[in-house]
């Protein structure tokens, strides 16, 4: 988290934020680039910097032979190369049952698939490249039925996840109450987000409470409880082309691990939690879910409370990642939005039209 500056702090320590920024970004370039011999890419290939949230990513067009790909650059002190090389056996083996569309990992020229990137300072960063795959993210007049879509694809996610024998050593984090907005949360705390104060810490400790009563009276059976994706926002899909032939690509496994299987859908409305079309691309959701897998009421009843449980883990988020772009675009409002949401939820109005017989 960015040391807070006054508003009126002087040109001098923008300009000096600014020069941090840049510095890192190089940084980050340098660890990428000393990586690329070892990926068996040309050291002089074109990196262009796609994103930065958690790992930084970067689109890689190799001089030598034409084709592009993505590096992901991990951050440190988050994943184990075990949980890194564990996350890519699950891609792998989705890719060759052809369960869903995702971009292929690609090994490195000794065959690895994890390959460490150096800075000249002595810092270690993971990395790792995979198959540039073209389309956009969901959004417009197609939303609901990408969602619809959305849903069969996430049901053929769990139903693999529940039938794969997981090599040896397979080891990725655990996303249930505790540690997700309990005390051991893997993104902090939620009573750190932006702008909770006393009101907001009463309100959203409220739905904390709750959301732990609601998790436990539902358990974690088989049934309930497996490897998920973790983080199907809108951000990790890749839509193109129209009609029978269009295509969802999902992206960035890099959160996935244990949980509860219809979390998925609280990831997948992650930021949008708000917005009054919401009850209808649930529904969509649900529809294509359930053409693959069936869902229990007792699942459907739950759909509201991984939302919110999302959604209070995305405080906690916002609260860690204060130094980024996004976290400082939604965290004030984004913190407000949340207790409304909240309040909906303990009066039994969020979702509330959800037909849970289905």
């Amino acid at each position: 988290m960015t040391e807070a500056r006054p508003t009126d702090a002087p040109a001098e320590g923008r300009a000096d934020d600014a020069t941090v920024a840049a510095q890192a970004l190089r940084r980050l370039e340098a660890l990428a680039r000393d990586s690329l011999p070892r990926h068996g890419v040309h050291p002089a290939s074109a990196l262009t910097l796609l994103n930065i949230s958690e790992n930084a990513t970067y689109a890689v067009d190799d001089p030598a032979t034409g084709q592009r790909s993505v590096l992901r650059v991990h951050r440190p002190g988050y994943h184990s190369v075990e949980a890194i090389r564990s996350e890519l056996a699950w891609i792998a083996a989705l890719q060759s049952e052809q369960v869903v569309d995702t971009p292929a990992v690609l090994p490195a020229a000794g065959g690895d698939l994890v390959v460490p990137g150096r800075h000249p300072d002595g810092e270690v960063r993971q990395t790792v490249r995979f198959t540039w795959v073209d389309g956009s993210e969901p959004a417009g007049e197609s939303l609901v039925e990408d969602f619809r879509t959305l849903g069969a694809v996430t049901a053929r996610l769990h139903e693999h996840a529940r039938g794969w024998q997981r090599p040896a050593g397979f080891t990725r984090f655990t996303w249930d109450y505790r540690t997700s907005i309990g005390p051991a949360g893997h993104w902090g705390r939620w009573q750190d987000g932006m702008a909770v104060g006393p009101a907001e810490r009463e309100i959203l400790g409220r739905l904390d409470a709750e959301l732990e009563r609601r998790l436990a009276a539902y358990g974690t059976g088989p049934d309930r409880f497996g490897l998920v994706h973790a983080d199907m926002r809108l951000a990790n899909l890749l839509v193109a082309g129209e009609g029978p032939s269009r295509t969802v690509n999902v992206i960035d496994f890099d959160d996935c691990g244990f949980s509860w299987f219809m979390y998925d859908l609280g990831s997948s409305l992650s930021f949008i939690e708000h917005e009054p079309g919401v009850p209808e691309l649930v529904d969509a959701w649900v529809r294509g879910y359930c053409a693959v897998r069936p869902l229990s009421p007792q699942d459907l009843a739950m759909l509201a409370s991984f939302v919110l449980m999302r959604r209070l883990l995305l405080v906690a988020w916002i609260g860690s990642h204060a130094d980024t772009d996004l976290a400082r675009e939604m965290g004030v409002e984004y913190t407000a939005t949340s207790c409304d949401l909240a309040e909906a939820y303990l009066q039994g109005r969020f979702l509330a039209s959800l037909d849970t017989t289905t």
